[in-house]
């Protein structure tokens, strides 16, 4: 089944072209099916490029999905044009009495800040609070995750001497979960951050289970059950050339960076890199909204009873 996108957003044509199935509200108002309510809340400075990203990724089950992007009610981006978040966001202050089966909340390039000096880190956490009684099941990613698991369990983020660029192979460390049907025992991770969370104090925190695990990266995917969450530390939603435009951008402005880790044919910037990634993030994703499925109640307003 698709995912139920406005027809003139820009993933429709995008993720059209790459044949994801994709239906605009029209043909799924003929179809007699509750869909799962997906919403992203987008922190990301390139919204439609990460919008597609992750539209992509939960498009590609066979269940119906009704996708909803949300944005901070305050904050008012200054690298997307207006109209876009005029027409395809909703703020939070005006869905917060909304419920829905699935959000996934992104990461957001403000790494060095303290969490409390976020301009808008007190309406966030109004919004992780809002998940355990609107959100069957809420998916942190990166900043994101991080942001959750602190707020939520007091975990802090440490910064790294240098920044954490590459693809970085990672051990499938709980094999039996269904989070992870279907994985090999390692699979190849984009990761792209100048922190880090500490396995020792995820450990430390109550009913944690760290699913993905890197020597080099250390842990990725959390399990977060008594929150109905998972935290994710990297990046299985990025393109095949995310990495590139980071390392391009960091180039042309002049900004000390390595090339990024196992990520260009024999380290080689001038070729092109290959995407090594891709299954696993599709599986991934496609367990999660499995999982959703099966546990979210068909009356949205028992979510959070």
């Amino acid at each position: 089944m698709p995912i139920k996108i406005p027809s003139n957003l820009p993933a429709y044509d995008v993720l059209t072209n790459e044949g994801v199935m994709v239906m605009s509200e029209d043909q799924a108002a003929r179809q007699d099916i509750r869909p799962l309510r997906i919403a992203l809340l987008n922190l990301m400075p390139k919204k439609i490029q990460t919008e597609t990203q992750f539209a992509r990724l939960i498009g590609a089950t066979p269940l119906q999905i009704e996708f909803t992007l949300i944005r901070m009610s305050e904050h008012q981006t200054k690298t997307t044009n207006n109209d876009h978040m005029q027409s395809f966001y909703r703020p939070f202050s005006e869905i917060r009495d909304e419920k829905f089966d699935g959000l996934i909340i992104t990461g957001a390039p403000i790494e060095h800040l303290e969490f409390g000096d976020v301009t808008y880190w007190d309406e966030l956490r109004q919004i992780f609070d809002w998940t355990q009684t609107n959100v069957q099941s809420t998916f942190g990613v990166c900043w994101g995750g991080m942001g959750m698991i602190n707020h939520f369990h007091g975990v802090k983020k440490h910064m790294l001497d240098a920044k954490l660029f590459g693809c970085y192979r990672h051990r499938n460390l709980t094999p039996a979960s269904p989070i992870l049907r279907g994985f090999s025992d390692d699979c190849v991770i984009p990761v792209s951050r100048w922190t880090e969370m500490r396995q020792s104090e995820i450990d430390a925190a109550r009913n944690l289970t760290t699913l993905l695990g890197s020597d080099e990266a250390g842990p990725c995917l959390v399990r977060d059950p008594d929150h109905r969450a998972l935290y994710i530390f990297n990046h299985f939603e990025y393109d095949s050339d995310t990495l590139k435009q980071e390392y391009d951008r960091d180039i042309a402005e002049g900004t000390p960076i390595n090339v990024p880790m196992n990520y260009y044919p024999n380290d080689d910037p001038s070729q092109k890199p290959l995407n090594r990634w891709r299954s696993h993030a599709h599986l991934l994703y496609g367990n999660w909204l499995t999982e959703v499925y099966e546990s979210t109640p068909f009356d949205l307003n028992n979510i959070g009873r």
